[in-house]
């Protein structure tokens, strides 16, 4: 089944040359091209490709903003003139990133990458449309810092006024969703709603306790406790089976 990619690129020569290089590649069919940011985006949500092949340095907005305004991440591979953004690149966890101008070999070894990405994926029941499932990748960025996170790496979403702080790794960026919007789309059967202000992944609980007025106190792997407040700790209990 061919791959269906967009070129996001601000310089019209540069996406005619990918185009070009592309063509030694029937496997990826390019259905669409934007010129900046507001335009990719536009087209990355109505055609919702599998792939883009995104610009990052562009007027006005960077590759890096497009992608923290997505709610879920394609596969990305990022081609640009300038070593430090290949190095940023390399810091988000993206697919691969090409230098211009792109040598033919290096393509070749990004889409051949791609193609393990996506095989691999397909053997964990492949990308689902609805509930946004453990192996979907979300893009985060936080101030000058931005990273690939799969949902399955992230522990906890935490309410901050308007904001969700998300725990990963060592990381805890904000972002600009409020809970009850992350919890329409996150997979029930993976995160729980544990009180007004957490959402946790079941799957990093390491220790339940008996709290106070009938609640819990969840301990998670990366040592965070959180409270099963009472009104969610019978649906907690039935789910978990305690």
């Amino acid at each position: 089944m061919p791959i269906r990619a967009i070129i996001i690129d601000d310089e019209r020569l540069a996406r005619n040359e990918l185009k070009k290089l592309l063509q030694q590649h029937p496997e990826i069919n390019i259905i669409e091209e934007g010129a900046n940011v507001d335009d990719g985006l536009e087209k990355i949500n109505s055609l919702n490709p599998d792939l883009i092949f995104l610009d990052i340095q562009m007027p006005g907005k960077t590759g890096f903003d497009l992608l923290a305004e997505l709610e879920k991440a394609p596969k990305v591979i990022f081609t640009t003139a300038y070593d430090e953004y290949a190095i940023k690149a390399f810091e988000v966890n993206a697919l691969d990133y090409l230098l211009k101008p792109i040598e033919p070999k290096r393509l070749a070894d990004a889409i051949q990458k791609l193609q393990q990405e996506l095989a691999k994926e397909k053997a964990n029941e492949g990308l689902s449309r609805g509930p946004l499932t453990e192996h979907d990748q979300v893009f985060v960025k936080d101030g000058e810092r931005c990273w690939f996170v799969k949902l399955s790496e992230i522990r906890l979403f935490e309410s901050v006024g308007n904001y969700a702080k998300v725990y990963f790794s060592t990381n805890k960026p904000l972002i600009l969703k409020s809970l009850n919007s992350l919890e329409e789309r996150l997979d029930h059967r993976m995160f729980f709603r544990a009180n007004r202000k957490h959402i946790i992944n079941l799957r990093w609980i390491e220790k339940i306790e008996p709290y106070f007025n009938g609640g819990l106190i969840v301990d998670l792997k990366g040592g965070e406790k959180i409270e099963v407040s009472r009104r969610q700790t019978v649906k907690f209990k039935e789910m978990m089976s305690l």
